[in-house]
């Protein structure tokens, strides 16, 4: 007989890989995994300088896909929403910008660590960004969010 421990760990377990996305990857050669993140990586980055920084709305109808799922709480899903959201903003704040400290990619995620400032005189926020790619769209979003500190107990930046 098992320890009960090792049973419900076993239960577990078989939990988590029932509950895995259903958009599970395709086994593919490292080289073709390679070409295929730093596609993804230069999507979201042209992606997000032309709507995040020239504040072309438009990009969203050539970047994000049809079904776009949001995981920021003030955002609802879907392109129009998240468009309408921006809008606001940027009239807002015109002089928002993000500046992309570093972009990461895996598969079909693409990681961004970003400097947010509304203007010139804004300390700003450090953001990480995450989205997810498939079949050349970004169909979902998820960020993290934090101001930019006055100081730091160890000196170091947040960026």
């Amino acid at each position: 007989m098992k320890p009960h421990w090792m049973i419900s760990g076993l239960a577990a377990l078989s939990f988590s890989l029932s509950a895995a996305p259903s958009y599970a990857v395709t086994p593919v050669s490292p080289a073709v995994a390679m070409q295929r993140a730093s596609s993804n990586k230069q999507l979201v980055i042209d992606f997000y300088n032309q709507f995040f920084n020239q504040h072309d709305l438009s990009a969203a109808d050539r970047y994000i896909g049809d079904r776009y799922i949001q995981h920021n709480p003030s955002v609802k899903d879907g392109k129009q929403a998240f468009v309408e959201a921006f809008t606001e903003r940027f009239k807002q704040a015109p002089e928002r910008r993000n500046t992309i400290i570093r972009a990461v990619a895996e598969g079909d995620l693409v990681v961004l660590h970003v400097h947010s400032t509304s203007d010139a005189k804004d300390r700003g926020r450090a953001l990480v960004d995450i989205f997810r790619v498939e079949n050349g769209k970004i169909v979902e979003h998820w960020d993290v969010i934090q101001p930019e500190p006055d100081t730091s107990a160890n000196g170091n930046s947040v960026f």
